[in-house]
């Protein structure tokens, strides 16, 4: 299948804009390193589903800059443009205390011409709220005894605002949630950040087709993780990798990854670009492309 060459110039035009953001905010960054608070990227960027984390998975990590003495946050949005899709996450999250998280997303995931192949319409979107919640439990990312991560559970509730069609795809049910742990250290002497993340879900492509299917109607768990290596402390690469349950009997689900790149401008400001393999998504294959995230923090 070939790029959608009018998504990925759209998409150009928007990384342009972040890029050009960067350049106007980069002559006060070298004053914002120091100021108190959490390390520079220690809070992580906005996942697709609104958790503090990387793109793909959430971290054990608690969104804003603020310590234990006080509230921070985040806002982001994530667009990513697919050879036949188009996806779209604005979310925000609230931390307080370094302790605990609430969150928001709202995905929208834009079939395009698809749509019309599958009998839905031209452009039909499937749209998504996700509601969640985080508490870190033990452990710290960067302080603390050398081997020991943070560690949290999270929770994400999530629904379909499509009901009658994920339905008529097969899916059970257009609600539902997910449940996870994850631990997260940051080596400062090998410049080495590490994430894992156990899920247990049943949601068919992120919960945007909905809950459970004639192949599975029940929570399974599912492996998340992420490796980021700092080139400095203002710049970060890195790869994630999310399994994902295979439901459905009218598509196989394939499992996601991606590399990616962030940049802290300074302590309000993070861009990320990243290369994202969803694999196939509603029948259609090779669904690989470049995913973009503008991020502001408190």
């Amino acid at each position: 299948m070939s790029v959608n060459w009018r998504h990925m110039r759209c998409l150009a035009r928007f990384g342009s804009s972040v890029i050009c953001a960067l350049l106007i905010a980069a002559p006060a960054a070298a004053q914002d390193i120091g100021a108190p608070g959490k390390l520079l990227l220690t809070n992580g960027i906005g996942s697709i589903e609104g958790a503090a984390g990387g793109g793909l998975t959430p971290w054990a990590v608690i969104a804003g800059n603020a310590t234990k003495d006080g509230f921070g946050g985040q806002a982001s949005a994530t667009i990513a443009a697919l050879p036949d899709y188009d996806f779209t996450s604005l979310s925000a999250a609230i931390g307080g205390w370094d302790r605990i998280e609430v969150s928001f997303a709202r995905q929208v995931f834009d079939t395009n011409r698809v749509g019309g192949a599958l009998g839905l319409g031209n452009d039909f979107k499937f749209d998504q709220n996700v509601f969640g919640a985080k508490l870190r439990l033990a452990g710290d990312v960067v302080y603390g005894a050398p081997w020991m991560p943070a560690i949290a559970i999270g929770v994400q509730h999530k629904e379909s605002l499509d009901d009658a069609i994920v339905r008529a795809v097969g899916a059970k049910n257009s609600a539902g949630t997910d449940y996870y742990v994850s631990a997260t250290k940051l080596f400062l002497n090998w410049s080495l950040l590490a994430n894992a993340t156990v899920r247990a879900t049943k949601a068919n492509q992120n919960g945007l087709l909905g809950h459970g299917g004639a192949l599975g109607d029940a929570h399974r768990l599912q492996v998340e993780g992420s490796l980021a290596y700092q080139l400095s402390r203002r710049l970060v690469v890195g790869a994630e990798y999310r399994s994902k349950p295979n439901n459905l009997a009218i598509a196989r689900e394939d499992d996601w990854a991606d590399v990616f790149v962030a940049y802290g401008v300074n302590r309000h400001v993070t861009a990320t670009v990243a290369y994202a393999d969803l694999g196939s998504i509603a029948t259609f294959e090779k669904q690989r492309g470049v995913l973009v995230q503008p991020q502001g923090s408190f």
